[in-house]
């Protein structure tokens, strides 16, 4: 990895970012366009980036792992102010905020997970008592197999569906 050999005030070449947020050239230029982080140019043309864009990178990807969508990551960023690094105070108040949806998304996981474990050996997702993709057993109808996975679609089985989507 090149050693950047700019003065602490400078900005970061993409290159630079690169490497020290381990994100591609292509996904920080795609970051910009959604304004989820900001770059100068140089007078050839190039981006430079301040050092605190590394911040709001690492939080862009950890907000990804965890799942929230970068119109999510977009309004989070929007609170924090866009021309330094956030205080230790604003980060709290911004994952504060976040708490309510990870604890409904954890709940979900852990019901999921709950739920799975009678699913593993039968492989079919068609039993009467599967909860996870087939309440009822309405796809058994069709046949044998996963029937939803196969193609079949759950509106033309369950009427109601159809009705919730509009059709």
């Amino acid at each position: 990895m090149p050693v950047s050999t700019k003065a602490p005030n400078d900005g970061l070449p993409i290159r630079d970012v690169s490497a020290r947020s381990g994100v591609a050239p292509s996904a920080l230029r795609f970051y910009e366009s959604l304004g989820l982080i900001s770059s100068e140019r140089t007078a050839g043309g190039h981006r430079v980036y301040p050092r605190h864009v590394l911040r709001r990178v690492a939080f862009i990807r950890i907000a990804q792992r965890m799942g929230l969508s970068l119109q999510q990551v977009a309004d989070a960023l929007a609170t924090l102010p866009p021309d330094r690094a956030p205080t230790k105070a604003q980060w709290a108040k911004l994952s504060r905020s976040w708490r309510r949806e990870l604890d409904a998304r954890i709940g979900t996981l852990e019901r999921l997970r709950n739920d799975l474990t009678g699913c593993i050996g039968c492989g079919c997702l068609s039993l009467q008592t599967c909860t996870l993709y087939n309440p009822q057993d309405v796809a058994a109808t069709r046949g044998e197999s996963a029937r939803y996975l196969l193609g079949d679609d759950p509106a033309e089985l369950v009427p109601e569906l159809a009705e919730l989507d509009g059709d």
